[in-house]
């Protein structure tokens, strides 16, 4: 293993390279997309693009069960030194790389021998429609066993360690509008005041609790209402409401409260409320045999003493569509240590790139294992 793994580094590097220098952000992915589907398609594989997205799909070898690996393609679009622009601040380019690089060390090694193996580089992680875009498709229905990865900041894991799942919350983001009436200054009465419905609002979301035992959360992100006239009392604003909760249940019970909340306080004063999804993520629901298999990966490749527990993390990923979706799927996603710093989506986010290759190798260990579990049970049926 680790022989191949030094043969494919110096391709790993330019991959990682080029992906990099090259972000795109959510459903614009189309140079990434092309790009990698010449890279993957120079080395003999079946590529699978879509004529209403980007994003693509490998498949390789043959048999009933199949074995897959998720990697996200989308950047992040933030100020980077005063400018606006494209930026890999959540590790996706390291991602691509990775899934890249198991490919290969998997196609040097021989397998799959018996399966099928499929791997989804998947558009707009970063809005949380693509994982359900992939989901429409079809593209995960005749998967046994779906493995991902994410870089882990170093306030949450440090470098050498991993851990075999990343128990990820929900969330769920929306935009809405107050519809009111504009009234003059001194005439209060002849309209709606949408700053006092917004503060009357954020009291209402404020005093929202569901189960002490969970974490979550309600808040007010944004609120815009009024103009540079002093003297007029806005009647419509615009405002944006982030929910999270760390398990899905949780998140159902907040989201009616936060619905609740709304609907009193348009009734109460008189305006129209109306709203809209942003983004919503699924929490984390991971399988014990897909935990118990990557953990196995991660002590053959960096010792026991470097496994840790999985990580309880209050971010997001829409991995866990696929689960939540297809129940069907076991799936978890790896947690790479890795030295990143200051943060995930940090402008400046850094890392080791040397961890590019601990997460391939551990990554071929579970692929390869999974196979050998599955070809067992065929035997043993």
């Amino acid at each position: 293993m680790k022989t191949v793994l030094q043969e494919l580094k110096p391709i790993v590097e330019e991959v990682f390279a080029h992906l990099h220098a090259h972000p795109e952000i959510s459903w614009k992915e189309v140079e990434t997309t092309k790009y990698l589907q010449q890279l993957i398609e120079n080395e003999g594989f079946e590529v699978s693009t879509f004529d209403d997205s980007t994003g693509l799909v490998v498949t390789a070898g043959a048999g009933d069960y199949c074995v897959g690996l998720r990697t996200d393609i989308d950047a992040l679009w933030q100020e980077v030194d005063g400018v606006y622009q494209a930026n890999h601040s959540c590790g996706h380019d390291a991602h691509m790389t990775m899934a890249v690089g198991t490919l290969l060390a998997l196609k040097k090694l021989g397998y799959p021998k018996n399966g099928r193996l499929k791997v989804l580089f998947q558009p707009a992680e970063e809005k949380g429609t693509g994982a359900l875009s992939f989901v429409d498709k079809g593209l995960v229905d005749d998967v046994d066993y779906l493995y991902g990865v994410h870089l882990r900041p170093i306030q949450e894991l440090g470098l050498g360690y991993s851990a075999p799942a990343i128990m990820h919350g929900a969330a769920k983001m929306l935009k809405g509008t107050i519809s009111g009436t504009d009234t003059h200054g001194a005439r209060p009465h002849l309209g709606q005041n949408a700053i006092e419905v917004m503060a009357l609002l954020v009291q209402a979301i404020r005093s929202i609790h569901v189960d002490p035992m969970v974490p979550h959360s309600a808040k007010m992100t944004m609120f815009q209402a009024g103009g540079e006239s002093a003297n007029i009392i806005p009647g419509n604003g615009v405002f944006s409401i982030d929910m999270r909760a760390q398990t899905n249940a949780v998140m159902d019970k907040l989201f009616d409260q936060v619905q609740t909340a709304i609907e009193s306080v348009a009734k109460m004063t008189g305006v129209e409320i109306h709203y809209e999804f942003l983004a919503e993520i699924a929490a984390a629901e991971v399988d014990e045999t897909a935990v118990d298999i990557m953990a196995q990966a991660i002590s053959e490749t960096v010792g026991e003493s470097h496994l840790v527990s999985p990580i309880v993390t209050p971010g997001g990923e829409d991995f866990h569509f696929y689960t939540l979706k297809r129940p069907s799927v076991k799936a978890t996603m790896l947690g790479l240590g890795c030295d990143l710093a200051p943060g995930l989506h940090h402008p400046k986010m850094t890392f080791n790139q040397d961890s590019i290759l601990t997460g391939i190798e551990i990554l071929t260990r579970a692929v390869i294992e999974t196979f050998e579990r599955l070809e067992q049970k065929e035997v043993a049926q």
